[in-house]
């Protein structure tokens, strides 16, 4: 299996480069590595994928998930990237648009929230959704911090809670039924949703990458197959990949202490995967949609077990 590519006046002017300062400061002090503002790259071209749809008479795909999925195109973020912002050179963007709307921090509950309202809203009749989710999901249910958890499953179990970040009465699901609610919707927009497992950590046992089966990718794996979606494994096919180049040339895809957040290489290498899983599909809908370039992407054949698999965390 292959997923590696080569892969008018001086006043208003002087406020404008303090405003952008201020912005970018702003933006360097941050604890967690976030993603550009929804403006900054509306249309982005070349190597980067765009925020907004580019022509909106085009089908869309659309990539929602956390800081994995997208992470500020390297500004401010240490060097981290996420693999949504290297997926559209793999497409034909004059006959799709693809479109990043991942948002660091995020865990299923929080985008489900707070930013899917905004991108259901444009998404329309053979437009495309895929959603990564699973690393944030393991945070506290309520706390000051964060409050973004979820009830660990694909169940229908809740939790009660009076947040203490929004100061509202909350119910709080299971991370599978937040994906399955965004797939229900996506689905009444007359749109194919798809589900991806989350990218791994940079964690080894005896000699292999670790994998999340008994956790979020299995869990993401369980919705898939109950809502009858499209299932993108690339938890175990990134994996696979890195149990293939081994430990030492992995460690250069991942920025040191950054817990899943990757490189640029490290992106690259998980958006060819991305393809791979893709490609691998028996019933493939974005087959028309790839360009040249995906073309050197093998499909992704998980039929037979890795060699000394190991699907503990």
């Amino acid at each position: 299996m292959n997923c590696q590519t080569s892969i008018v006046n001086d006043s208003s002017r002087f406020f404008n480069l303090m405003a952008a300062v201020i912005g970018v400061g702003l933006l360097a002090v941050s604890v967690d590595a976030q993603p550009a503002s929804e403006a900054e790259h509306p249309h982005a071209t070349g190597s980067r994928t765009a925020s907004e749809p580019a022509d909106p008479k085009l089908p869309s795909l659309f990539l929602i998930g956390d800081s994995t999925v997208r992470n500020g195109q390297g500004t401010g973020t240490g060097g981290q990237w996420g693999w949504g912002d290297f997926l559209a050179p793999f497409f034909d963007t004059n006959r799709i648009n693809v479109v990043n709307r991942a948002l660091g921090g995020t865990s299923s509950r929080t985008y489900y929230r707070d930013q899917w309202p905004r991108v259901l809203n444009i998404i329309k009749p053979g437009d495309f959704v895929i959603m990564q989710f699973g690393h944030n999901d393991s945070s506290a249910v309520n706390d000051a911090s964060r409050a973004r958890g979820t009830i660990k499953g694909a169940g229908d179990e809740t939790q009660e809670i009076d947040n203490l970040i929004t100061q509202q009465h909350e119910i709080v699901h299971s991370f599978g039924w937040y994906e399955k609610a965004i797939i229900a919707e996506v689905k009444a927009k007359h749109a194919t949703p798809m589900v991806c497992s989350l990218i791994p950590h940079n964690d080894w046992k005896n000699g292999s990458a670790a994998r999340n089966k008994n956790d979020y990718a299995g869990w993401a794996g369980e919705v898939a197959k109950s809502e009858s979606v499209a299932f993108l494994d690339i938890n175990e096919i990134i994996a696979r990949k890195y149990d293939e180049l081994g430990q030492e040339k992995v460690n250069p895809l991942f920025i040191v202490g950054a817990g899943p957040h990757t490189s640029q290489a490290g992106a690259e290498t998980n958006a060819a995967c991305v393809i791979a899983a893709i490609k691998g599909l028996k019933d493939n809908p974005l087959s028309k949609f790839f360009s040249d370039k995906a073309t050197n992407i093998a499909p992704a054949d998980l039929s037979q077990p890795a060699p000394d698999k190991n699907q503990t965390e």
